[in-house]
């Protein structure tokens, strides 16, 4: 029986260790993302977190929680429009602006009619 309650006590403990990273990974996280906090301050965070982990994180936690929360959803949306842009700028325009462009091109000599049956074509594709 002694070898089931230390496996009960290893699986609570393994759980326990883990929250207690993910917990001190979101922290340190925190504390590089916030652009108002100063270095020093966040020096000071992050030594406490070294020498005195449980009580640094309990009270940075109560101290700076609902800004925690802000700063994700902020670097989410950062994040999110980021890609958004990346996407529009690599996936190219629209077929209308391809036969606009080419138009104004044919309009001011530089292509022939031919080509420009040819872009509007690759455009319509």
């Amino acid at each position: 029986m002694s070898n089931f309650w230390d496996s009960i006590l290893l699986m609570i403990s393994a759980f326990v260790f883990v929250a207690y990273l993910i917990i001190m990974f979101q922290i340190v996280v925190d504390l590089f993302r916030d652009d108002e906090m100063g270095g020093g301050s966040k020096v000071l965070w992050i030594i406490g977190l070294i020498f005195v982990p449980m009580l640094t994180a309990i009270i940075y936690i109560v101290a700076r929680g609902k800004g925690m929360s802000t700063r994700q959803h902020a670097s989410i949306k950062r994040a999110q429009s980021e890609t958004e842009a990346y996407i529009k700028g690599v996936a190219g325009k629209s077929p209308a602006a391809d036969i606009a462009e080419a138009k104004a091109l044919l309009d001011a000599g530089t292509i022939s009619a031919d080509e420009f049956a040819k872009l509007k074509a690759k455009a319509l594709a």
